[in-house]
C-alpha cells in the first residue's frame, strides 16, 4: 500500500508522519527557509547589478506555469496600486523591452526555451535582468555575468516555491525602488516559520489551521474562490497544488461566480423537496461544494456581511488558527498575509493525502 493509499487519523501524528514516504511535511513546511535563503543571497549582494541608478520604466515578470505564475500575478494584484512603476506580466519578452525596463524571468527549468530566449533578448538589448530558477545550461550560457541571479539553493519540490518567487519578486523591487518600497524578508521567514510550526502534524485540528482545512475539504466537491486579482491567483495556485500532491480536483473561481452557483444549486435542492428525495425515483441530489473564500484582513469584514447565511461557506485569512480561531495572529502587508496562507493552503493538500481524502 502506497503513502497515498494510506487512511490515516489527522490527529495521529505517528501515523501522519509514517504515511508520509516522499517528505511532503518537510516540504511544505519549507516556505520560512527558501525565503531565508533569498534574503541571504540578497545579503550577499546578489542584486548588486539591478539594484540603484533610475528606476525602471517597468518591471516585467515572466513566468511560463505554475508557482511562478501564480506569484507573479499576486505580486501585480497586491502591489500594482502602490509600486513606483507599473508592474506587468508576460508569458513572452516584450518587444518594446529595452535599457530603462527590468525583467525577471521565473520557473523551475533552466532549459525552458521560452524562458532562455526572452533573457537572451532582454540582456542583448540592454535590460536589467533577473533570473529566479536554476542558473545552470542554457540560461546560465545567455545570463553569465549579465544578470542577476536569485536561484533556488534548496532542494524543496516546485509545488512548494511559491513563496521563494513571491520573496524574488518582494527583493527586485526594493532594490529598483527603494524609497517606495521595503521589505524584511527575514521577518517574513520568521513569519512563515510560524505558520509552519502551527500546522505540524504533532499539533491536533482545533489548533492546527492546515488540518483543519484538510477535514472539511475531504470527501467533498471543494471550489477555492477569492474576490480579488491576487485572492483568485491564490486560489488557482492552491487548486494546483491539491491536484499535484493529493491528487483531488478542486475547482478555483472568483467568489462571485461561485456565489452565483450556490444560489442556484440552492434552488435545485429545496429542503422540502430534500426531505422527500427518493434516488430510486428522483435519480442523485445534488449537492452543494464545499467553498473556501480566501480574504485578506482588510476586506474580511466586508465579505463577512456578504456571506452571512450563506451555508457551506467557509471564509479563511491568515489570521485564523484551527477551527476556533481562538488565538489570532498578527496580520501584516497584503503579499504577506497571502505568503501564510499559501502555506497553509499547501500543507492542507499534504493532509489531504494522507489521509486518503
Amino acid at each position: 500500500m502506497s503513502a497515498a493509499d494510506t487512511v490515516v487519523d489527522l490527529d495521529d501524528a505517528a501515523g501522519l508522519q509514517e504515511a508520509d514516504r516522499d517528505g511532503l511535511l518537510r516540504a511544505g513546511a519549507m516556505a520560512g527557509a527558501q525565503v531565508r535563503s533569498i534574503a541571504a543571497a540578497v545579503e550577499e549582494g546578489a542584486l548588486e547589478s539591478v539594484a540603484g541608478g533610475q528606476r525602471p520604466r517597468t518591471v516585467v515578470w515572466l513566468a511560463g506555469r505554475g508557482p511562478a505564475e501564480a506569484a507573479g500575478a499576486m505580486l501585480i494584484a497586491a502591489l500594482g496600486g502602490t509600486a513606483g512603476e507599473p508592474l506587468v506580466a508576460a508569458a513572452e519578452v516584450p518587444p518594446w523591452i529595452g535599457p530603462l525596463d527590468l525583467l525577471v524571468v521565473a520557473g523551475d527549468d533552466p532549459g525552458d526555451q521560452n524562458l532562455v530566449s526572452a533573457a537572451h533578448a532582454a540582456v542583448r538589448r540592454g535590460a536589467r535582468v533577473v533570473v529566479a530558477a536554476p542558473h545552470l545550461g542554457p540560461l546560465r550560457d545567455v545570463t553569465a555575468g549579465r544578470a542577476a541571479v536569485l536561484e533556488p539553493r534548496l532542494p524543496v519540490p516546485d509545488e512548494f516555491g511559491l513563496c521563494r518567487y513571491l520573496s524574488v519578486g518582494l527583493a527586485a523591487l526594493a532594490a529598483v525602488d527603494p524609497a517606495l518600497m521595503t521589505v524584511d524578508l527575514w521577518a517574513m521567514a520568521d513569519e512563515l516559520d510560524a505558520e509552519a510550526m502551527r500546522n505540524s502534524p504533532g499539533r491536533e485540528i482545533f489548533t492546527n489551521p492546515a488540518k483543519a482545512l484538510a477535514e472539511r475539504m475531504t470527501g467533498r466537491q471543494v471550489v477555492l474562490a477569492g474576490d480579488r486579482p491576487d485572492t483568485c491567483a491564490l486560489a488557482r495556485h492552491a487548486a494546483a497544488v491539491l491536484l499535484r500532491v493529493a491528487g483531488q480536483p478542486v475547482a478555483a473561481a472568483a467568489l462571485a461566480d461561485t456565489l452565483v452557483a450556490l444560489r442556484e444549486i440552492g434552488q435545485a435542492t429545496d429542503p422540502v423537496d430534500a426531505l422527500f428525495h427518493d434516488e430510486e425515483f428522483d435519480g442523485p441530489m445534488v449537492v452543494r461544494p464545499r467553498v473556501v473564500a480566501l480574504a485578506t484582513a482588510e476586506e474580511r469584514p466586508a465579505l463577512t456581511a456578504r456571506l452571512a447565511g450563506i451555508g457551506d461557506v467557509d471564509l479563511i485569512g491568515a489570521e485564523d488558527v484551527g477551527d476556533a480561531g481562538s488565538v489570532p495572529v498578527v496580520s501584516g502587508r497584503r503579499e504577506r498575509q497571502l505568503a501564510l496562507l499559501a502555506v497553509r493552503l499547501e500543507m492542507a493538500a499534504v493532509y489531504v493525502r494522507l489521509a486518503g481524502g
